[in-house]
């Protein structure tokens, strides 16, 4: 993913959300609605996560130093996770609250006009928003579809942002049920379960998020596309014989570490073999451009276990 495009689109998002959650909070202290209060949380927790978008990117750009060899690149990972914890906690936990309360003290409510033609403006706005975030998207997206693009992507910015709008153009509509309902029959319940129904929808995305972003920050490695080409041009010239074992890990969205060890000719000498590493690390490089760090051990194949198989067994002495 481009940083200028995760960029783009989360600015869009920020700048619309700022805007809707101005309107709504007013809406709401007019109105009594408990919809719209909720959707102004909903509203103020994804401009405070598009912020820390923001600064994660930022902060992810910082150049390596002794105490981080490998960069800063995984902050994005922290910062989207950190995402995932505001969304669940300040939108999800304190709309479930006001819907419960809702339910507890039912009102009907005054000026509904205001908040359903606030609603309506926000649902054009955020729409907007998340336009630009598919936009931004789709030359990533490619050929999958857009849940195997949340899940796989390796930089957070854009699923994050597409998840935030869908989840707020949807809770826009919830709201939208509550308000009219309550408005026609006078009755406040139906604004309470419009406030659960966004509580609801915003920690299911917020549980999405965290689960997508831990396994990024634990550590995943390259798709198999990536590991085939790889393995390919690794094996595409004279230099190797074959490949002992592959490993690959992000270090962030936009660079990958490669460690390969590789079975070379038991006869060759030494300057001749690291020769041949340079050329294959050259070819890894021009296969997966993203592949900035890359470490090729070389070796002689020999009968028996080899030494560096991928299970390592343990054993504990009595």
């Amino acid at each position: 993913m481009s940083a200028s495009g995760g960029t783009k689109a989360i600015v869009a998002a920020l700048g619309a959300n700022i805007g809707i959650a101005i309107v709504k909070f007013v809406a709401a202290a007019i109105s009594g609605s408990a919809s719209m209060l909720a959707e102004g949380v909903h509203s103020l927790a994804d401009s405070a996560n598009q912020l820390l978008l923001l600064l994660g990117g930022r902060r992810a750009r910082k150049a390596a130093d002794e105490e981080h060899p490998f960069g800063h690149g995984r902050e994005r990972y922290v910062y989207a996770f950190v995402v995932s914890i505001v969304l669940f906690s300040v939108g999800g936990v304190f709309s479930l609250y006001e819907g419960i309360e809702k339910f507890r003290h039912p009102h009907p409510l005054e000026n509904w006009w205001l908040p359903v033609l606030v609603l309506v403006i926000a649902i054009g706005l955020e729409g907007f928003s998340l336009r630009t975030a598919l936009k931004e998207a789709a030359p990533q997206k490619g050929d999958q579809s857009w849940v195997q693009f949340v899940r796989r992507a390796k930089a957070p910015e854009l699923p994050v942002v597409m998840l935030e709008d869908t989840a707020a153009l949807t809770g826009l509509v919830f709201a939208l049920f509550g308000v009219v309902l309550t408005a026609i029959t006078g009755n406040g319940v139906f604004d309470a379960i419009g406030t659960v129904l966004i509580a609801v929808l915003l920690i299911a995305v917020a549980l999405v998020l965290g689960v997508e972003t831990k396994s990024l920050l634990v550590g995943e490695g390259a798709s198999p596309g990536d590991v085939a080409r790889i393995r390919a041009a690794v094996l595409d010239g004279p230099e190797v014989e074959s490949v002992i074992h592959l490993k690959t890990l992000y270090l962030g969205p936009d660079e990958l570490m490669v460690g390969v060890k590789v079975a070379v000719d038991g006869d060759r000498r030494l300057g001749d073999v690291a020769a041949g590493i340079d050329v294959v690390e050259r070819r890894v490089r021009a296969a997966v451009p993203i592949a900035r760090v890359i470490y090729v051990e070389p070796d002689v194949l020999r009968d028996g276990p080899h030494p560096s198989t991928e299970a390592i067994v343990l054993r504990a002495a009595d």
